[in-house]
């Protein structure tokens, strides 16, 4: 019986055995050191740079930074910004670094800054949204995580000891999504797949329980400038969710297990920009994440 995916057996959830033939297929594609680390050395002047961990599978190759505000004033409010818990959503992780290298000036004496540019580099230089464990990290957030990526940034930003206001996640939706990433978790699952859709633009994820809709508006306002927002589907929805206002969905961050709902903070969101359209460059992606961050930050400094 033929299979749409490469690895495993119709209606049957992969063991060791499958997951480790699926990591067999997976190779490096690009360079977390020079992509990444090299680009952390132009931050210094706002940010102490700190390593907060490494991953098991190759700790040199991989070690896990956080950027913190230099001037940390327990009066401000505290902003969190992650990227690349999914490692081959670029612009999230590319649009924090940009963000704390040519933006961030503006925002250091209203909020005290925490930024993980990268928690999942194996991902990033593999191109794949799971760690090496066939684990997606996004879905790890979690107590006792099955991710050592999401378990380490989580016990980082505990040890800060400082209640985070405002949760900024940087993702993408990309086309891939369709052709690689659904199909092989629908396979590891034991599940059918049927094919889904992309959407055709820039959205948000809001969070269920604190869907903060002028927050949302501020930064979809913010991201029009850059580049377009998804509209709805055909069925009114995006990605089978009611579209509560235009580009903004909501989930329950928290029971999913997501990075955005792993604190408690006041306000989150999870960005989604669209790299595939061909009405945008990556230049543009990167800037979206930024549009995103200082759009919420500025209608939040209104608020505090």
């Amino acid at each position: 019986m033929a299979h749409f995916y490469h690895v495993g057996t119709p209606n049957t959830p992969w063991e060791a055995h499958e997951k480790q033939l699926w990591y067999n297929t997976t190779s490096i594609e690009r360079s977390y050191n020079k992509e990444v680390l090299a680009k952390l050395e132009d931050v210094n002047d706002n940010f102490d740079i700190i390593q907060y961990g490494s991953l098991p599978i190759n700790p040199e190759k991989y070690p896990l930074f956080a950027l913190k505000s230099k001037i940390w004033d327990s009066n401000r409010p505290t902003a969190l910004i992650t990227g690349g818990v999914h490692g081959y959503e670029t612009s999230g992780v590319q649009g924090a670094i940009l963000f704390a290298k040519e933006f961030a000036s503006k925002y250091i004496e209203h909020f005290n800054l925490v930024i993980t540019p990268c928690i999942s580099p194996w991902g990033y230089e593999t191109i794949n949204r799971w760690n090496p464990h066939a684990v997606d990290p996004n879905r790890s957030f979690v107590e006792n995580s099955p991710s050592e990526e999401a378990a380490q940034v989580m016990a980082f930003v505990n040890k800060l000891d400082t209640a985070i206001f405002v949760h900024i996640d940087l993702h993408e939706t990309t086309d891939s999504d369709e052709n690689e990433f659904r199909p092989a978790l629908a396979s590891r699952d034991g599940k059918s797949y049927s094919a889904g859709t992309v959407p055709d633009g820039f959205y948000l994820v809001g969070d269920n329980e604190l869907p903060q809709y002028e927050f949302q508006k501020a930064i979809i306002d913010s991201v029009k400038e850059i580049t377009h927002i998804a509209p709805p589907e055909a069925d009114g929805q995006i990605l089978s969710k009611p579209v509560e206002q235009d580009g903004v969905i909501n989930y329950p961050t928290k029971a999913l297990g997501l990075c955005a709902g792993f604190t408690n903070r006041q306000y989150c969101t999870t960005t989604e920009v669209y790299p595939d359209s061909p009405k945008v460059t990556a230049k543009e992606c990167n800037l979206a994440q930024v549009a995103a961050i200082t759009g919420g930050l500025d209608y939040l400094i209104s608020k505090i």
